[in-house]
């Protein structure tokens, strides 16, 4: 009886600490999925890692300024998934980019779909992970 117990508690504290780590995943409300853009830049950086992989793109402006756009990408499991690896984006690549921008206008987005340097395209969709 007094195992059962403390196994019980155990449990109970495990079931706590987990719960905290998966609702402390953020939402993303951030961006606009009822528009896509499409941009095309040069890779400044590529983080391959959890609990998202980010891709920061240097982009000309149409008025000549260079802005830089971070876009998220998906967890690791996912982006693998989808052949993108930790070596797929290098910087100096000159990608294409289809995301769905930031509500608040920030450059940046989640991504739907890249053609790499390659020419390969990689599809993502809405983020839901």
């Amino acid at each position: 009886m007094r195992n059962a117990r403390w196994s019980g508690l155990l449990v109970g504290i495990a079931a706590a600490g987990f719960a905290g780590l998966a609702s402390s995943h953020h939402s993303h409300a951030m961006f606009d999925f009822s528009r896509e853009v499409s941009i095309t830049g040069t890779v400044t950086a590529f983080t391959f890692r959890n609990p998202h992989g980010f891709l920061f793109v240097d982009v000309e402006e149409d008025n000549s300024e260079v802005v830089n756009y971070w876009v998220e990408m998906g967890p690791i499991p996912s982006m693998i998934q989808r052949g993108i690896g930790y070596r797929t984006f290098q910087p100096g690549d000159v990608i294409t980019l289809n995301l769905y921008p930031l509500k608040d206008g920030r450059p940046g987005g989640n991504y739907s779909m890249i053609v790499a340097a390659d020419g390969k395209t990689y599809g993502g969709g809405p983020a839901v992970n």
